[in-house]
This record gives C-alpha cells, sequence and structure tokens, in this order.
C-alpha cells in the first residue's frame, strides 16, 4: 500500500470544496484486491502500527478511500469525534486504532442522531429530544486502586470456570473410587451436564456489567449452583431495609406490627406473594397466579388474618392499585395507531364484552338465584380482559415474528384496555345505584354524567399534564408521574363521594391517554416514556399485594360445591360465546378465520380487575345489610377469584399454544433492541404494521432519501476479502 497526499476533487458532505479540505491521509488499493491478512489490523489500546509508509494520528476523524478497481474518486467523511476512552494515535491503517478505532467497528455509532431506518423523519444533521442517561448509574469503567479490587472484578472469568472444573474432578474422584475400572467414564463434566446446573443456569438472569466478588467467593459458591456476590449482596440490602423499616414501623405503630400483627401479616403475605410468583414465572406461565395461590394457602392455613378493622386498609390498597392498573392501560395506548384502526379497536372491544357480560349475568340469574343487578355486576366485573396475562403472551410470540404483518398484537392488547376502562366504569355504575338510597332521577343520571364527566375531567387534566410541568423541566418525569398519578386517586375517591363511582376509572384512562397524547407530540418515544417506567414500578410493588390479599378472601372449608361449579360453568360459557362473537364480527378487518379465532382466544384470561373488583360489593355492606346480601356478595367475590384461577393459567397456556397455529409468521427478524425489551415487556413493544394481507414477507417501503442512495450506488460492485491462514 502507499499513501499519497492528492488533492480533493469532489465536495464533502458538509458542501465545502473539498480542495478547501486538508486530507492528511489518503489510501489507495491496488488491484487485485488486497488480502486481508496482508492488512495491519489495528490493535485495540489505540497504539496502532502501520504496515504502510505514511503516518496518521488517531485523533483524526477524516479520511479519504480511493480504489484503484474503479475510476479514483475521493470520499470525504467528517463526523463528530466518537466518545471512546483510550490513548494515542497511530500509524497508518493502524492509527485508526486511537481515540477513532470505533471507525474499525461496522456496528459503531459514529453519530447517534443520524437517520437510522427508513421509518426515522428526522436526519442525522436534526436534534431531537434525547434521553440523558440516569446518573444513579454509572456504566463506565470503575478504576480500582486497591489490587485485590481490580483482580476480584473479574471473579467472573477467573474464578467461575475453576470452581466448576473442582466440583467436576471431585465428583470424578468420586465415582472413581465406588465404580470398577472398565465403568468409569473419566473426566465428565457431570455437574455442567446435570439436570441442577441446567436449572440454575435458567433461574439466573444476566448482569449488565462485571461485578465486584471477593476473591473465594466463586470457589465457595461457584456459579450457576449458587447466586453471584451482587445478588446476594442486593438480597441482604433488601433485608436490612426492610427490617429498618419494621423496626421503625413497630415503634410508630405498636402492636399491629409486631410478629402475629395484621400489619406484619400483610407484609410477610407479600413478601412471600412475590416469591410466588417468581417460582410460577419459571414455568413462563403469569407471575399472578403463583401469587394468588399463595394468597389462597396462607388464608387457609392460618398464617394472615387480615380481615376486621384491618379491611378498611387492604380496601384502600386496592384502590391504589386500580388507579395503577388504569393509567397503564391509557399509557399502553398509543396515539397514532389507535387513531388509525379505532373503529376495530371500539367494535371488538365493546360488542364481545357486552356479549360476554349479558351470558354471565342472565346464566347466574336463573342458575345462581342472584337478582337481575347483582348478576349484572358480576357480568361487568367478569367480561374484563387482563393485560397482565395477555401482553407477556404476545410479546413472545412477536420475538418469532408471529402476527406482527397484521398488527394482531396490538389489535389484542388495545381492546383489553378498552375492555378494562369499559369494566370498571359499568361496574362503578351498577353498585352506585345498588347502595345508593337516592330517587330514580338520580339513578338514570348515572350512565350520562359518569361518561361526560369521565371523559371530560380526563381530557382536562390530561391536557394539565402537558403544560405543567414545563417539558424542558429538569424534574419533569418525577413530576409529570406524580401529576399523573395523584391526578387518578383524586377521581376515583373523587367520584366515589360525589356519588358517580363509575366516572373515576374512565377518568383515569382517558388522563392517561391525552397526556400520552401530547408528551408523543413533543417529542417523547412511544417506546420510551419514562412515566410509564415509573408505574410499570408501582405495579411491581402493587402486584403481590393485590393478588396476594385477593387470594386471601377465600375460604376453602366454607365454599360451596354448587356455588363453584355453576360458576365454572358461567365463566366457560361467557368465553366461548365471546371467541365465537368475535370472530363472527370482525368482517373487514384483515383476518382470516384462523385469526380471528386466535383473537377471541387472546381475550379469555381473567386477573386483574377481578382481583381489584371481585371483593369490593362485599366492603360496601355495613351492619344494616341483610345475611341475603351479603350471601350475594360473597357469590360474586367467589366466582372472581375462580374467574383468575380457571382462565389466567388456561389463557397463556393457548395464546403461546395456538398462536404458533393460527397466525402467519413472517420471515423478517424483529428488532428486539432497546431498554424497553425485558422480561417484563409492554404493549410499547407491539406496533400495528399496516400491510395487505397476501403478503408474506413484508418490508416497509423504500422512502426517498434510501431509493436514491441505492441509485448512486448501483454502479460500484461489491468488494469480497479473502482470509488466508
Amino acid at each position: 500500500m502507499t499513501a499519497t497526499g492528492e488533492p480533493g476533487t469532489r465536495d464533502d458532505s458538509s458542501g465545502a470544496p473539498a480542495s478547501l479540505i486538508t486530507t492528511p491521509t489518503t489510501i489507495i488499493a491496488p488491484s487485485p484486491i488486497p488480502v486481508l491478512s496482508d492488512v495491519p489490523m489495528p490493535n485495540g489500546n489505540g497504539n496502532g502500527s502501520g504496515a504502510g509508509t505514511g503516518t496518521g494520528a488517531g485523533n483524526n476523524f477524516k479520511s479519504s478511500i480511493v480504489i484503484d478497481s474503479q475510476p479514483k474518486r475521493r470520499v470525504s467523511i467528517i463526523s463528530d469525534p466518537p466518545m471512546i476512552a483510550g490513548g494515542g494515535g497511530g500509524g497508518g491503517i493502524g492509527g485508526a486504532a486511537g481515540p477513532g478505532a470505533g471507525y474499525d467497528n461496522p456496528a459503531f455509532e459514529q453519530n447517534p442522531r443520524r437517520k437510522i431506518s427508513q421509518t426515522s423523519t428526522h436526519s442525522h444533521t436534526d436534534i431531537g429530544p434525547a434521553r440523558r442517561k440516569s446518573i444513579l448509574k454509572d456504566t463506565a469503567t470503575t478504576t480500582h486502586d486497591n489490587e485485590s479490587d481490580r483482580v476480584s472484578t473479574h471473579s467472573y472469568e477467573n474464578y467461575r470456570q475453576n470452581a466448576l472444573d473442582v466440583l467436576n474432578a471431585k465428583y470424578n474422584g468420586h465415582q472413581m473410587a465406588h465404580s470398577s475400572a472398565g465403568g468409569s467414564n473419566g473426566g465428565a463434566n457431570f455437574v455442567e451436564e446435570s439436570w441442577m446446573y441446567t436449572f440454575c443456569l435458567k433461574c439466573r438472569g444476566e448482569e449488565p456489567s462485571s461485578s465486584w466478588e471477593p476473591p473465594f467467593w466463586q470457589k465457595i459458591f461457584p456459579y450457576p449452583l449458587c447466586p453471584t456476590f451482587r445478588t446476594f449482596s442486593r438480597l441482604v440490602s433488601i433485608i436490612l431495609i426492610g427490617v429498618l423499616i419494621w423496626i421503625t414501623a413497630f415503634v410508630i405503630i405498636g402492636d399491629s406490627a409486631a410478629p402475629g400483627g395484621q400489619l406484619f401479616s400483610l407484609v410477610v403475605l407479600t413478601v412471600a406473594a412475590n416469591f410466588g410468583g417468581y417460582l410460577i414465572s419459571l414455568t413462563t406461565l403469569p407471575r399472578l397466579i403463583g401469587m394468588l395461590l399463595v394468597g389462597i394457602l396462607f388464608q387457609n392455613v392460618g398464617w394472615v388474618n387480615i380481615d376486621g378493622d384491618f379491611s378498611v386498609v387492604t380496601a384502600h390498597l386496592r384502590k391504589f392499585a386500580l388507579t395503577i392498573i388504569l393509567t397503564r392501560a391509557g399509557l399502553e395506548m398509543e396515539p397514532e395507531a389507535f387513531k388509525k384502526v379505532y373503529k376495530t379497536i371500539l367494535k371488538l372491544g365493546i360488542i364481545p364484552w357486552c356479549v360476554e357480560a349479558v351470558i354471565v349475568a342472565v346464566m347466574s340469574h336463573f342458575l345462581l338465584d342472584l337478582p337481575w343487578i347483582w348478576s349484572f355486576l358480576l357480568g361487568s366485573i367478569i367480561a374484563a380482559v387482563s393485560p397482565a396475562v395477555v401482553v407477556p403472551c404476545l410479546f413472545r410470540l412477536r420475538t418469532k415474528g408471529y402476527g406482527v404483518a397484521k398488527g394482531i398484537p396490538t389489535l389484542v392488547v388495545a381492546v383489553a384496555g378498552v375492555d378494562d376502562a369499559l369494566s370498571v366504569a359499568i361496574f362503578g355504575i351498577i353498585s352506585t345505584v345498588m347502595f345508593s338510597d337516592k330517587g330514580l332521577a338520580y339513578q338514570i343520571a348515572q350512565a350520562p354524567v359518569c361518561i361526560l364527566g369521565g371523559l371530560g375531567f380526563g381530557v382536562l387534566w390530561g391536557s394539565l399534564a402537558r403544560i405543567f410541568p414545563e417539558k424542558g423541566d429538569a424534574y419533569v418525569v418525577p413530576l409529570r408521574t406524580l401529576l399523573l398519578f395523584t391526578g387518578g386517586l383524586m377521581a376515583i375517591y373523587g367520584s366515589e363521594e360525589l356519588g358517580f363511582e363509575g366516572a373515576g376509572p374512565l377518568a383515569v384512562v382517558f388522563s392517561a391517554f391525552v397526556s400520552n397524547l401530547f408528551w408523543c407530540k413533543d417529542g417523547w418515544d412511544v417506546e420510551d416514556n419514562p412515566v410509564s417506567t415509573a408505574f410499570e414500578i408501582f405495579w411491581m410493588i402493587f402486584e403481590p399485594i393485590l393478588f396476594g390479599i385477593t387470594g386471601s378472601t377465600i375460604k376453602i372449608r366454607e365454599l360451596d360445591s354448587h356455588t363453584v361449579s355453576i360458576g365454572a360453568a358461567c365463566i366457560f360459557t361467557g368465553a366461548i360465546l365471546r371467541i365465537f362473537t368475535t370472530a363472527g364480527i370482525a368482517f373487514g378487518d384483515r383476518l382470516n378465520l384462523k385469526e380471528k379465532f386466535f383473537v377471541g382466544l387472546s381475550w379469555m384470561a381473567k386477573a386483574t380487575v377481578q382481583a381489584a373488583l371481585g371483593p369490593v360489593a362485599l366492603k360496601h355492606l355495613d351492619e344494616n345489610s341483610t345475611e341475603e346480601e351479603r350471601n350475594y356478595a360473597s357469590i360474586v367475590q367467589t366466582i372472581c377469584v375462580f374467574s383468575i384461577v380457571l382462565t389466567a393459567p388456561l389463557g397463556a397456556i393457548l395464546i403461546s399454544v395456538t398462536g404458533t397455529k393460527l397466525l402467519t409468521k413472517t420471515k423478517q427478524p424483529q428488532d428486539l433492541s432497546g431498554w424497553r425489551r425485558s422480561h417484563r415487556p409492554s404493549i410499547r413493544d407491539i406496533s400495528i404494521i399496516d400491510e395487505e394481507e397476501e403478503r408474506e414477507d413484508p418490508e416497509i417501503p423504500e422512502d426517498k432519501e434510501t431509493h436514491d442512495n441505492t441509485l448512486n450506488n448501483a454502479h460500484i460492485p461489491s468488494i469480497s476479502y479473502t482470509y488466508n491462514t
């Protein structure tokens, strides 16, 4: 290779004549095509050694490349210097290995604001809104002054395999001592091939960065048979925090926080429910099933007592959880996608819901002898769909490409959000009529006032959340989160106080949806909404509380087998008829028959709304209520809890199994990169791709810029390199 300093002959990307640009190094590749092994590769520490005659500074981020096999032309590249920690420059080709070493990596992001895809609406020169990384987490490499710390930082690599080798050696020696010489199979990795190793490896999550460990840790606690020191230290920290909070609560509250007290029982139930959810999640079933079963177990073995006066506390916790559920439902509705298919979403969300609610109401009236108003109260709860069950299952199907071409995952989850809002609103209207002693005019005014009042407050509060706080405020995320949460609580409690209980849930959903709409217009990405992240954290706290206390309401020895069997028949009959109704009315939605049935199957899972509203009717009763009314409320609560136990695991299994059989798989790989792609996904991981039904492998049409670039580069043949070993 030879280095030349020929003057530039064409303009660079900035529009300045190339003759005015100093090009320090030009590399000419002679024909034939060079062998890759003859080209010196840059080292990674910034001290490149060039094989050519020219030398270049590693800090220079501008180069020109000319290929001999084509008419010589100069391409000038100017970009922002990459932020890479590292030292000096290098010579020749090796000079690129300094701070500019990222240019040798095809995956290196030279300009984080470039146009990253055909669907991007900005160019590489645009400066749009960007989220800053949290200062709470330092992802940079930490330097250690202590030599022992520096070595222990690499415990994973230095000790992990050694510890497993020691275990394998001990196991092999034990086997050789107790077996004949012919039967010994020598140095096999028995530990790594065991089912215990596989199970433990599945339980361990990937660490985002290397962690510090004491030098002896892997020798005593080998990974993955034992947790990492980071996991252990995190657990110890949580336990210490919990103990300190408990001591403080005991000093302030007294006996209720002591062992055996109701507050102490609630805390223990919440922790155990969280652990039960983790165990169930290892089977890929929804975590809430394990939480519910732990609550049932604790109640029936006498480990928890949250009845009596403490029921007031659990009632408020349910309202907090309901506010979080409805806020997340509003934030998970993508405004642009909802605008495109709102007719389909409303049609599939309202009509099948009405069918299932009416079927459950009619059957419970005639088979369980419930009054009509109690029957419709039960139907309004049972007809709700649980996004907590549906979303994770659809996310796994989306990662494999099933149903993406027609936006089926988005359709299913969006309808689930509408379902929840409708169920809670109708439940509020019916319960207000049931437990109110006001006149007929007041009861007739319930529906229009609740609907109009809820929508009006939602639009008003959502618009307010756009203006306050100002979008450039450094504390915009926590302020918006608290504003939305407190507004939702005010809507729930305020509507109940005013006697229009159905207005609150609608107000919560619409305030979240409207605020999300405005935030997206101001530049926030739907897939990267920090307020949604905050509510996901809230839900991680309240989910075990909600399902734990819901499960604790079931006393198996007091259950009536007739009520359970008839209730199960009502649940499954309503779900089956809803499936056929969905398949029948989903005309004109570009779905074939198999896809229509899959959409219907996806909406049979019950969980969140049933857990939040099932015991509410019983809590509304006071000392003046009759024993018959208490029996009706108990029936409603029992059927709601059993609807979760029966349909949540069945719905999750059916979605996972039938999705691969009923949905069309696209060959196009799905991009799941990004912070939102976690083990607890959201609807923002799913997007509608409006494609024709007959297209098996949909592709996004090329925009004008991409098309022009393709034509301009069409005359350049591809260059192949051979590697000689």
